[in-house]
């Protein structure tokens, strides 16, 4: 009888042991997780979890959207497009001064052209911003920074100031965008003789 008691007990000890372990590795993965999320969101992890009022269900989110923006065709430019965008940025910033608040519009539409042409969807602002965080967490907070200006500014409740902080939020989001495919190595005069040689 005593026998069968000390089976029981050394048994229930081995699962006591084998759970706690078990617990420990999920904390452990968990915490790992969540590490992994807040390196490569920055900001916009904790921005997540304020919105959403959890760390589950902004670790959840964020998933969602690494997952989202995977399946998406996000492509970098060529070289021929990029300085087509560079040339209309250019373009609009030298029109600054004279026209502020219709830079800002024209700023939002030339990113929101790139984002297109890069290959991300076109969906309502926050899905964007979701969509951009995914690749780019750093510049996602000046493309809401940038957003919220263009629209106090629709309702003409901002000054010059607050329009050129709006040109430079999309700058910043607009030169992070600006990826390049890498063009072919260009053949020099000297490389087509010796090839010929």
């Amino acid at each position: 009888m005593q026998t069968i008691d000390t089976q029981w007990i050394l048994i229930g000890a081995v699962a006591v042991v084998g759970l706690s372990m078990a617990l420990a590795a999920w904390f452990s993965y968990r915490r790992k997780q969540s590490k992994k999320l807040q390196d490569r969101f920055g900001p916009e992890y904790d921005r997540a979890i304020q919105d959403l009022g959890s760390r589950a269900k902004a670790e959840t989110e964020l998933k969602a959207r690494t997952l989202r923006v995977e399946s998406l065709e996000i492509t970098a430019l060529a070289q021929a497009e990029a300085v087509r965008f560079n040339v209309s940025w250019n373009g609009l910033q030298s029109r600054f001064v004279d026209d502020p608040r219709g830079v800002v519009v024209q700023a939002d539409q030339l990113v929101r052209e790139l984002m297109l042409k890069r290959g991300y969807p076109m969906r309502d602002f926050e899905h964007r911003a979701a969509d951009i965080s995914v690749d780019h967490p750093a510049v996602a907070e000046n493309y809401r920074a940038a957003q919220a200006i263009a629209l106090r500014s629709e309702q003409g409740a901002v000054s010059t100031e607050d329009l050129r902080k709006a040109v430079v939020h999309y700058r910043a989001l607009f030169d992070e965008l600006l990826e390049v495919k890498d063009a072919p190595p260009m053949v020099t005069q000297e490389a087509r003789m010796a090839a010929s040689a």
